[in-house]
């Protein structure tokens, strides 16, 4: 059975701690961690700077088997200084991830790849590479302009990260992920959500942060996305909702998002 993983946006308000038990008593194989914030409302957790919870981290992995796929979340700026990184590397490199996920917020093309070149041969000293994920209100709007920029660092350990629903909100296409080079997809992002005719940047904002929808609840063409990929690229469920349940029922919750995603998997293995 293909592993799984929980991204942290999904239940954004737990610390890794009980991110990972959650993850564990759902029936997810490994998590990803948001150590950085993203936005002024919304916390990050800088297991680098917090000795105490880094170590209750690493006691729930143990304690539970489950694994960090990635952690995140790391803006490419104008100001992007690779080096003020290393002690989130490092972290990383504790928790054994895999991955780090980042996004273009850099206006400039040609730096930006730099950058990420820069960033990638930093994170391979920590046997991590990067992801770099595209928005819709981005100037990385698409698969393809990511792919592009990805393929400017003349690094094939860089990744895309493809997230269904900025997939289906962007201007890219099925042939665009079928005719990318395959190892440029780690893992994807799976998640639902209604599809319309367009799409103001506060609607794609608001969507992505707080109004996903569990796979096989929504619109978006999930089994043919997955049609153009690897059977076995690894999935990670990043699905916030708005009205997040108590303690006691977001394991409810969980269980019921991995569950699905096994039938939308069963249902379109892919190539």
């Amino acid at each position: 059975m293909r592993p799984i993983s929980l991204a942290h946006l999904t239940f954004v308000n737990l610390p890794p701690p009980d991110m990972i038990n959650l993850a564990a008593d759902a029936g997810f194989a490994s998590v990803g961690l948001r150590l950085i914030a993203v936005t002024p409302t919304t916390p990050g957790y800088p297991l680098m700077d917090d000795p105490d919870m880094m170590r209750d981290t690493l006691a729930a992995m143990r304690a539970t088997g489950v694994t960090v796929n990635d952690i995140e979340f790391v803006r490419m700026t104008p100001e992007f200084d690779v080096a003020e990184l290393d002690p989130f590397l490092a972290a990383g490199a504790e928790l054994g991830a895999k991955h780090i996920v980042t996004a273009p917020y850099d206006p400039d093309i040609n730096r930006l790849a730099d950058n990420l070149a820069q960033f990638a041969d930093n994170a391979a000293r920590f046997n991590m590479s990067p992801v770099l994920e595209f928005f819709p209100w981005t100037n990385v709007p698409n698969l393809n302009t990511a792919l592009d920029i990805v393929t400017r660092t003349h690094n094939p350990q860089i990744g895309v990260l493809l997230d269904t629903l900025h997939f289906d909100r962007s201007a890219s296409c099925l042939s665009d992920i079928s005719n990318a080079e395959q190892s440029r997809f780690p893992f994807i992002h799976l998640c639902d959500a209604m599809v319309m005719p367009e799409y103001s940047n506060e609607t794609l904002l608001h969507t992505a942060r707080e109004a996903r929808l569990i796979p096989g609840q929504g619109q978006i063409r999930l089994g043919d996305i997955l049609a153009q990929l690897p059977t076995e690229i690894p999935i990670a469920l990043e699905i916030p909702m708005r009205a997040m349940p108590g303690p006691e029922n977001k394991i409810y919750l969980a269980k019921m998002m991995l569950a699905a995603t096994r039938v939308i998997l069963a249902e379109h293995p892919g190539q």
